[in-house]
């Protein structure tokens, strides 16, 4: 019986129907799939869509991507040590129906090949005898917020997303505990993928006689789980949500926060726009949640797969909801901020209204990132007044956070790109005795809030109510920098006063390049060209107090700081950034790049300080060019 999802009204699966009776692929088209999948840390990455095109917004996909996510599933049962999984097994190929106590949680976002992809992942992890609990589209917060509250319930999570890419690809997330896997689990289920792909050509028949040799009941009752599945992730996202803000598992605590938002609220009236785009927030706790803090709220395309634009919430794609907003607030000046997801709903970027004009303007991901800090690393000094306290953040996250991390005597410790990375870095500090409350990637929008291990909007949005609501934060930021507290404390005043830096969007023109030559020889060439093209600009910088450099360079959760291969390793794709000091010998501007792991682009930054765009355009158009002349066959 088909069974159909009560919150999106979509179909789920039909138990009786076998995803994986699908004609086998050649071995040459498994490995020329394969060859077009990007596999990092961050996820695992293609277009799927059956057309090839990554803005195809079908829900059909070609055969042999059927087949790579069947293995998919395969290699993450091998990874967790599932007998029936074990090479042996396969080799063998005569399937052994056994149950085992291996528990997957899997969830998809809304993209529309996620639902296939879902019903191919849980009827193959189904038939090789896990348990699996099933919410269909969820938002990734909301997945990993459940086995973060109960890791004891799952043994892993896999889930199928793209994030922030075209509607077109999909691909997998996995981890554990809440987070994804760091790099060195990551490259273990990378290196279980690929040899069973690679090596194993019987595998895919043998997990195809599994499902079709495995009892109907058992995926029968995968199905209809479903909603009391997702419910129960409802109620302890939830609860975790409050958790993070609180510090508190107490549900006394919960209610006395909530209590005192919802009575602010009833005083100060803040209402929040969310554009969801057709995302997984779609199905999520958002509307409810926000409406039990006291905060008016009103959602636009909040139907699931109502995407209605680009999906990474960067730039144009914040338009809509900067229209709309500016609506809202002509008719109801209480609705002052307005964000908008990506597809799984953990990145979220923000729109907000300059009160003395009436009008919204767009933030960008580093100054949503700046706000967040400065609200947390605030909250948690004003709590311990002399603990050792962190942040930690990727390599092209902007300098603002350095000066913010500086006025409550905080250190920054920088990792490479990668949400694993942060995550584990932050890990390490904590067990050398620091308090890390807040981190992430402000390159790349959303921020992490201790203890959840993964980017969240509403961390982020119940970031800035605090910093609304709660005067004492606020104030201890202005009073630090020498500043009159206003009053009311706005948004638009706090992020007046935020430090002033000039910084390439990561998904902006100016911050991706093509680049066809080895990450290796790109690197020597730059280093060579910087070395002469300084002693060239050296006046001409000096204009700026720009009197020296150096070079840092980071490989997963390691930054070292010198020029040259010694300070880098095979494959040499790690961070790669050149830093400016002023004549003090301060830290004023840099220049980063580095090869995404998820899409096929060249990523660069540049980070100026101050807002003279003469300062920014002449550092990035020499960035740029040194690249590009490194970068020529």
């Amino acid at each position: 019986m088909l069974v159909y999802d009560t919150l999106s009204h979509l179909p789920i699966a039909d138990e009786q129907v076998d995803a994986l009776a699908f004609p086998m692929p050649s071995q040459e088209a498994l490995l020329q799939a394969l060859s077009s999948m990007i596999v990092s840390a961050s996820g695992w990455r293609k277009v799927f869509a059956q057309s090839g095109d990554e803005e195809d917004s079908t829900d059909q996909i070609r055969t042999v991507d059927a087949a790579l996510t069947a293995l998919a599933a395969l290699a993450l049962c091998r990874y967790l040590g599932l007998q029936a999984a074990d090479k042996d097994a396969v080799l063998e190929g005569k399937p052994v129906l056994a149950q085992s106590d291996i528990t997957i949680l899997v969830g998809l976002d809304a993209r529309p090949t996620g639902r296939v992809l879902g019903d191919i992942v849980c009827r193959t992890l189904t038939s090789l005898g896990c348990k699996v609990r099933y919410l269909f589209i969820t938002a990734a917060p909301q997945i990993m917020a459940d086995c973060n509250l109960h890791p004891e319930e799952a043994s892993a999570f896999f889930y199928i997303s793209a994030s922030h890419n075209p509607v077109g690809h999909n691909g997998f997330k996995f981890g554990s505990k809440g987070g994804v896997f760091s790099a060195t689990e990551a490259e273990v289920l990378k290196k279980h993928f690929f040899t069973i792909v690679q090596e194993e050509d019987q595998a895919l028949a043998y997990l195809q006689r599994l499902s079709a040799s495995m009892p109907t009941q058992w995926y029968q009752e995968v199905l209809s789980a479903v909603k009391s599945q997702r419910e129960q992730s409802e109620d302890r996202y939830e609860a975790f949500t409050l958790f993070t803000a609180t510090k508190s598992k107490q549900s006394t605590e919960h209610a006395a926060f909530v209590g005192a938002l919802a009575q602010e609220g009833q005083k100060s009236p803040l209402g929040i726009l969310g554009e969801l785009n057709g995302s997984a927030r779609s199905v999520s706790i958002d509307k409810r949640f926000l409406t039990k803090l006291g905060i008016k709220v009103v959602m636009l395309n909040d139907k699931v797969g109502q995407i209605v634009h680009a999906i990474v919430p960067e730039g144009e794609s914040l338009q809509l909801c900067q229209q709309s907003l500016e609506s809202l607030y002509a008719r109801d000046p209480s609705f002052r901020i307005g964000y908008v997801p990506d597809n799984d709903g953990d990145r979220g970027n923000l729109v907000y209204i300059d009160t003395s004009s009436g009008k919204a303007q767009i933030l960008d991901a580093q100054s949503v990132f700046a706000l967040v800090v400065l609200a947390e690393l605030s909250h948690t000094r004003l709590a311990h007044p002399s603990a050792l306290l962190a942040t930690v953040v990727n390599g092209p996250t902007s300098l603002r956070i350095d000066k913010i991390a500086q006025t409550f005597d905080a250190e920054v410790f920088r990792c490479e790109v990668g949400e694993a990375n942060v995550v584990e870095l932050a890990e390490k500090k904590r067990a050398e005795g620091y308090l890390v409350p807040i981190l992430g990637e402000g390159s790349n929008g959303g921020n992490i809030t201790h203890p959840a291990k993964v980017r969240d909007p509403l961390n982020t949005l119940l970031s800035l109510v605090k910093l609304l609501r709660n005067r004492d934060i606020a104030k201890l930021w202005f009073r630090a920098n020498g500043h009159e507290v206003p009053h009311p404390i706005t948004l638009e005043k706090v992020i007046e006063s935020l430090p002033a830096f000039q910084t390439t969007g990561a998904f902006s023109d100016d911050g991706k390049m093509q680049v066809a030559i080895s990450h290796q020889i790109l690197k020597n060439r730059y280093e060579v060209l910087l070395q002469a093209e300084w002693e060239k600009r050296k006046q001409a910088l000096a204009q700026f107090d720009i009197h020296s450099f150096a070079v840092f360079q980071t490989e997963g959760t390691e930054s070292h700081e010198g020029m040259g291969e010694e300070h880098r390793s095979e494959p040499y794709t790690g961070g790669y950034k050149v830093v400016f000091r002023d004549k003090d010998g301060a830290i004023t501007d840099f220049l980063w790049m580095r090869g995404s792991k998820t899409e096929p682009v060249f990523r660069v930054v540049v980070d100026a300080k101050g807002d003279d765009p003469d300062r920014y355009r002449y550092l990035l158009d020499w960035h740029r060019s040194m690249l590009a002349t490194a970068a020529e066959a």
